[in-house]
Formats: structure tokens, C-alpha cells, sequence
């Protein structure tokens, strides 16, 4: 099989993390971040993760692959969900300070989806619009967005590391591990220690890749 995505994309993270968990053989292949006639061949829409099935077929949405991929393989399956109303409300009320601080930096980071300037110049246009100001001022007021940020992070006081529980994850793994891995690009970001700890136990469990190593 096959797993069309970004590096970045927290919802291609959610299906790279089923595949790593369950240690299955999964081919990733990055994307160009421009090449939006390359999605569409695939699924007839500009949509990522795209899965390509044993059997050449194709299917997008990230929690159906994520399903698909856990219901298909043995042990380890996820467990449900229990915090599904307090991750969708935390994502929710930070995307915008998220949003302004990790849209900057994943050009300033060596990333295989912006590999050419034209999927460079896509996603600074794109997401330039949703931000309403550029990304550089959006970089210079970094302090600024991490005060903000910095008190919906110690309200996480429901997070269960998976060393609690067996090191089992759940879908509130998947729905979540995504947008606090994305802000490890944030050099010296202080996050709580449990929150912190649980970056880095579900980035082992899954394979999944933190940014401490370039981040800016």
C-alpha cells in the first residue's frame, strides 16, 4: 500500500500514525504542496492523506484510512475515543494562534512537500489569505502568540500518557498528537511536562518524527 501526503499535514499524521502503530508496510509518498491535479487524478478532489489499497484503489478522508488501516491489521487496534469534546474545543479556540505560528516555519524547514518554488509560492498565497497578514510579521510576533498560548496549554490537565495505560492509544491519540507535534517546529517552545512527555512517548510508539531537530 501506498500513502499519498504532506510531512506537515496534521490529518496525513493521523494515518501515518495507524500505519507506524501497527507496524504496517506502508509506502509514504510526499506530494508537491502545489500539485493539486495530482490529488485529484487520484480521488477527485484536492483532499490529502490519499491511500492507494493493495489492490490499486484509492480512498481519502484521514480517519477513514486510519480506520481502514486499524481494522484491517491484528494487534494493536486503537482504543475509542473519550475526550473527543475537549480535543475538537482545544483545537478549535488555538488554530489561529497555532495556525500563525507553524504556517511561517514550514518554509523555513527542509520539508519534501515544498521541494519547488512554485509549492512554495502556493502555500505562502494560500495561507497567507487564512492568516490575514504575511508571514513574516506572523514570525516576528512569535512571543507575542506564545503567551497566548502558553495557558490553553496547561488546561490539557485530562491528557493520559499511554505509559498510564499500557502504552495503548486511542483516537483521541489520533485526533490529537498531530497539532501538538506540528508545534515542536517552534524552537525553544516550553511546553508542560506532561504534555511534553506525551509528544514524546506517542511520536516512539508511532515512528512519527518530531521537529526538535530544526525547528526555528
Amino acid at each position: 500500500m501506498k500513502l499519498f501526503l504532506f510531512d506537515h499535514c496534521p490529518y496525513c499524521i493521523k494515518a501515518m500514525m495507524v500505519a507506524g502503530y501497527k507496524q504496517i508496510d506502508v509506502e509514504f509518498i510526499y506530494l508537491q504542496n502545489h500539485d493539486i491535479q495530482a490529488r485529484i487524478d487520484k480521488v477527485g478532489a484536492n483532499l490529502v492523506p490519499i491511500l492507494q489499497k493493495a489492490d490499486g484503489s484509492y480512498m481519502a478522508e484521514s480517519l477513514d484510512i486510519a480506520r481502514y488501516l486499524d481494522q484491517r491489521e491484528a494487534e494493536p487496534t486503537l482504543d475509542a475515543p473519550r475526550f473527543d469534546a475537549a480535543i475538537n474545543e482545544w483545537i478549535t479556540k488555538t488554530k489561529r494562534l497555532s495556525s500563525a505560528l507553524v504556517y511561517p516555519r514550514w518554509l523555513k524547514i527542509p520539508l519534501p512537500e515544498f521541494q519547488c518554488n512554485e509549492a512554495k509560492d502556493w502555500f505562502t498565497g494560500k495561507k497567507t489569505s487564512t492568516l490575514g497578514i504575511n508571514f513574516e510579521t506572523a514570525y516576528q510576533n512569535t512571543a507575542e502568540y506564545l503567551t497566548a498560548l502558553y495557558p490553553q496549554l496547561e488546561e490539557i490537565d485530562w491528557l493520559i500518557l499511554p505509559s498510564e495505560r499500557k502504552n495503548r492509544l486511542s483516537y483521541d491519540d489520533v485526533n490529537f498528537f498531530p497539532t501538538l507535534r506540528n508545534l515542536t517546529v517552534i524552537k525553544d517552545i516550553e511546553f508542560p511536562v506532561h504534555i511534553r512527555r506525551y509528544i514524546e512517548e506517542v511520536s516512539a510508539i508511532t515512528a512519527i518524527h518530531l521537529y526538535d531537530e530544526v525547528a526555528v
